[in-house]
């Protein structure tokens, strides 16, 4: 293993058409709009892309996935995911994304890079409604999740700098 810094992969997930399903994609785009972040850390909008995110998790070292969880919790709750964890998230469900993302991590690690990955979730309040807003619940959260995303990002070794309003 080179000291090269770690190849941090950022992935928002979940149908922006479906309320707080879209929550991933939304605290990347907040993210992506307040932030700089170092040469090694890449935010995506992975949406419902499944298997066509390979080549992205591929190129990485580290996964923070964000995306809505089903965790039993009131809505709006945050939780960290690792290990079998990772299928409380929607993304990790046969859910409305297209593939599994376990699948797709199984199917990196079978072609040689399984990055260690961490899930950023939330406790969705409405994910069955047609709208592109997040609930009032939900979008109140985005800047808390921004926070614990920038938190993994740093202590997997990437750096951000807020962007200049």
């Amino acid at each position: 293993m080179s000291d090269s810094p770690k190849r941090i992969l950022v992935l928002g997930v979940g149908n922006i058409l479906y309320t707080d399903e879209g929550v991933g994609v939304r605290v990347v785009e907040h993210l992506q709009a307040g932030y700089s972040f170092s040469e090694n850390v890449t935010l995506m909008d992975g949406g419902t892309l499944g298997t066509r995110l390979m080549g992205p998790i591929l190129e990485s070292d580290f996964l923070i996935v964000v995306d809505a969880v089903l965790g039993g919790d009131p809505p709006g709750a945050i939780y960290r995911l690792t290990g079998e964890d990772l299928r409380k998230s929607l993304a990790f469900k046969d859910s409305m994304h297209q593939t599994d993302l376990v699948d797709t991590l199984i199917y990196c690690g079978l072609v040689g890079n399984r990055p260690d990955a961490v899930v950023v979730g939330i406790e969705p309040e409405d994910y069955q409604s047609m709208a592109v807003e997040l609930s009032p619940t939900l979008a109140k959260r985005v800047p808390d999740m921004a926070q614990v995303v920038l938190r993994e990002i740093e202590q997997a070794g990437g750096a951000y700098t807020p962007s200049a309003a």
